[in-house]
């Protein structure tokens, strides 16, 4: 006999096992003394995976929670990023304000695209939300007087009350913190009763309806919250960043990210921390060959899903079991 959804749903609330808790407590402890022996591009790019790394726990709620193939989170992402430096420009305010306006305003706009969305599925809720990251890119490079369109927008140091950020290692710290924060704030949701609802609807929205759970109201939520992690990953950008242009949010990021999740693991945090680093890392050697990225990227999601679909750490893992075991 088949488990139920709402079964299904509360087995998932330990989200963390113990190896992969382990895992998680070394890697934080190596990032907090990574200052201490390296400097210049190598903090910069552990700035940039840490942002994807909570960018990634955004498409995590809403993908693999929440079982909606969303195509926008670059928009969301971009929106975070334009709406905190322009609050950040407008209002001489510590920059963590900044970054909850940005965060506000990507998670009302995935709350009405959300709502929008209720009635697709699959294909076509795919196709609908890439259709809105196309706009929304488009907006970012045409929207002179908000955005200053395809010549990019300067952003403003970020200010912590006295404190202005002047550098890629001033900022780390900064960095590192509202990533473990995020994470915490994702692991929360995933063990609540929220994050149970998420994972019922993803089984069975018959079955969901009839445990009383309101299926309408718990995808546009998973939406919302998706969006507003984005966003906040936009804040998190504009720490460090001094500039951003239309061209780095648009399909390609969508791709880069939802192949990052897609490797570390659907519906797993550690996976979805652990494919942010790891194919971050890979995007990076990729720079030098960028007419070859989207071919490559695709090339690797599509393996990844026939051949190894609950992500590159559980193969890892069934692989050494299987030789233990001499099979």
């Amino acid at each position: 006999m088949s488990s139920s959804p709402l079964a299904s749903a509360t087995s998932g609330k330990r989200v963390l096992s113990g190896p992969a808790i382990a895992g998680l407590a070394l890697a934080a402890l190596l990032a907090v003394a990574l200052p201490a022996f390296t400097t210049g591009y190598v903090i910069y790019i552990a700035n940039l995976l840490l942002v994807f790394v909570v960018l990634c726990l955004g498409l995590h709620v809403v993908i693999g929670e929440n079982g909606q193939f969303s195509m926008a989170h670059a928009a969301f992402y971009g929106i975070g990023i334009y709406a905190s430096a322009l609050a950040n420009r407008a209002v001489d305010l510590p920059y963590p304000f900044a970054m909850l306006f940005g965060a506000l305003v990507a998670g009302i706009v995935g709350l009405f695209i959300g709502a929008l969305a209720l009635r697709m599925r699959d294909i076509y809720l795919a196709l609908a939300t890439f259709a809105f990251g196309e706009a929304m890119q488009w907006v970012f490079a045409n929207w002179d007087s908000v955005t200053n369109g395809p010549n990019g927008l300067r952003i403003s140091p970020a200010r912590f009350g006295p404190l202005e950020i002047l550098s890629d290692k001033q900022a780390y710290p900064f960095v590192l913190f509202f990533c473990l924060l995020m994470i915490g704030v994702t692991v929360a949701i995933s063990r609540s009763r929220l994050g149970r609802s998420f994972r019922a609807v993803r089984e069975s929205e018959v079955a969901a309806m009839a445990m009383g759970i309101d299926v309408r109201r718990t995808r546009v939520v998973a939406f919302g919250l998706s969006a507003a992690i984005a966003g906040f990953a936009g804040g998190m950008f504009g720490l460090f960043q001094t500039f951003i242009h239309p061209d780095s949010l648009g399909f390609q990021t969508t791709i880069l990210v939802l192949t990052m999740v897609v490797v570390g693991g659907l519906g797993s945090i550690a996976g979805a921390i652990g494919g942010a680093i790891v194919f971050g890392l890979i995007s990076e050697v990729l720079r030098q060959a960028p007419q070859y990225q989207e071919i490559i990227y695709g090339g690797i999601l599509i393996l990844f899903m026939m051949y190894a679909p609950r992500g590159l750490f559980v193969f890892i893992g069934d692989r050494i079991r299987e030789v233990r075991h001499g099979r």
